[in-house]
């Protein structure tokens, strides 16, 4: 199977520095199904191109698998493997590319960050959905898409189209974008990968989905298949990528649940096992559980500090706004010290999946008595948001345009004015040490601020409002750059 990467940014063997892959020579790669080859067929100053020929042994294939692998039949021996890019080709790509997937360049640093003209042909690729599939993954990104489906046999037209095509992209892209665009979508293209997946798979799109993945309209579709229809890992692996970017997530379950099952399989509900087992904090000591501490995602610390502080000033009522699909009033609700619960969003979606996630129509009495969820803009003064203890901002100013600011800081701290105001918010100085991250975290932040401009806010806004205020951190706190969250906890000043 092969891969072409061709590019006429004049000097165009720049392209050598970027792939870490000299031009004047051929470079092997061993994998454990086979060889992948590096060469240039063209190399000079006005245009280059680099080729990725990947040459799979299907004895060596089968037998780098279990008898418990996806497929442990004949077809492993008689297949398209050694001709049709895969997952086994996107496997190559991230091995042999991997620096320059990274966005790194020692000889030359400062060429990763330059956009080129990029022209990148797979001749053969197994796509389910044809054409227009490819269409709708890659003109997202920024592609110009030219996919034609191939015949079953040139010889013999009336025998019909193959599954196949010849995928050309043309684009202005960065070089690691373009890597892990096929990276990510040549399995999702094939709908199989051909090795077992597991839970760190998810750690693996993660990386190479943050900072496109997230906003793609077609990311539940990319999810699904990527992870061979193992909704649990799709579902875990999407919320981290919202994660990131502290997406409300309203689109992300109808995307899943397109063509999902009535229930999930044993499988699926031992992937969500292994998958919680990675990111919830292990009981007692020892480096087993240091490790499942440190793999805890940020909306997990982000939530129990939140909490923390809740306890710490004695709220017991608390309105959570902006909550999105409720996990913050989940966890609110779980602790019976806080009476009253609220819940209030600008999506109507968001409050719905919030229901279905609360099980509303399951919970007892009891609690029920204790939870108000309603639709309202922070933006206009709503009675509804007065007469509670504390009121939190997760992850919510950063999505509200600069000009509207003013209006919400008078509608929460002037006009509702609860006792406590706890604001947290992503420190942007944090986000180069997200490996992968262009830009800001998610496509609908109006801005993010570094730590002196979210302190210089936060002690405006409380100046104004009569309130004290103290900046914490969350997360690690990085010596050099800071924690990726910040949170600023509000406390209303008796004598205003």
């Amino acid at each position: 199977m092969l891969l072409t990467i061709t590019t006429t940014a004049a000097p165009a063997t720049d392209l050598g520095f970027l792939l870490h892959k000299h031009p004047e020579r051929v470079q092997e790669f061993g994998q454990s199904f086979g060889t992948a080859t590096v060469f240039y067929p063209e190399a000079g100053e006005e245009r280059c191109t680099a080729a990725l020929l990947l040459e799979v042994d299907p004895i060596a294939l089968v037998r780098s698998r279990g008898r418990n692998s996806p497929d442990f039949s004949l077809s492993q021996y008689v297949n398209d493997r050694p001709y049709a890019a895969s997952s086994l080709l996107a496997v190559a790509l991230a091995d042999v590319f991997r620096t320059a997937r990274a966005g790194r360049c020692k000889a030359r640093p400062e060429l990763p960050g330059i956009p080129l003209p990029l022209e990148i042909r797979v001749p053969a690729l197994p796509c389910r959905g044809g054409p227009e599939l490819a269409r709708r993954l890659f003109e997202p990104l920024g592609w110009a898409v030219e996919a034609q489906t191939l015949p079953l046999d040139e010889g013999f037209p009336e025998w019909g189209e193959s599954r196949y095509v010849r995928l050309t992209l043309s684009g202005t892209v960065l070089l690691a974008d373009a890597l892990n665009h096929l990276y990510v979508l040549l399995p999702v293209l094939d709908d199989g990968k051909h090795y077992w997946m597991a839970s760190d798979e998810i750690d693996k799109l993660v990386r190479a989905g943050a900072g496109w993945l997230g906003g793609h309209p077609e990311r539940g579709l990319i999810a699904r298949r990527y992870f061979g229809r193992r909704w649990a890992l799709a579902r875990t692996a999407l919320t981290r990528l919202a994660e990131l970017g502290d997406e409300t997530e309203e689109e992300l379950e109808p995307a899943l649940a397109e063509d999902a099952p009535a229930g999930e399989t044993a499988a699926d509900e031992a992937a969500v096992a292994e998958a919680e087992a990675v990111e919830g904090a292990a009981e007692g000591g020892g480096e087993e559980a240091g490790a499942a501490r440190k793999a805890r995602p940020l909306s997990t610390l982000r939530r129990e500090a939140v909490l923390r502080r809740l306890e710490e000033v004695g709220a017991t009522s608390v309105i959570d706004l902006g909550c999105g699909q409720g996990e913050l009033v989940a966890a609110l609700l779980a602790r019976p010290r806080f009476a009253r619960v609220a819940g209030m969003d600008v999506s109507s979606l968001a409050l719905t999946i919030a229901a279905r996630k609360l099980r509303l129509d399951r919970m007892p009495d009891s609690k029920r008595a204790r939870l108000t969820l309603f639709q309202g803009a922070l933006t206009y003064t709503d009675k509804r948001l007065a007469g509670y203890d504390a009121a939190v901002l997760m992850e919510v100013v950063e999505h509200v345009d600069p000009p509207r600011l003013a209006a919400l800081e008078r509608v929460v701290f002037g006009r509702a004015r609860p006792r406590h105001v706890l604001v947290t918010t992503p420190n942007i100085e944090h986000n180069v040490r997200y490996e992968f991250l262009t830009g800001l975290r998610h496509p609908d932040h109006r801005f993010e601020w570094t730590r002196a401009e979210f302190a210089a806010w936060a002690a405006r806004v409380a100046a104004r409002y009569g309130y004290h205020v103290a900046v914490e951190p969350v997360g690690e706190d990085d010596p050099e750059v800071g924690p990726p969250t910040q949170m600023g906890v509000f406390t209303r000043d008796q004598r205003s």
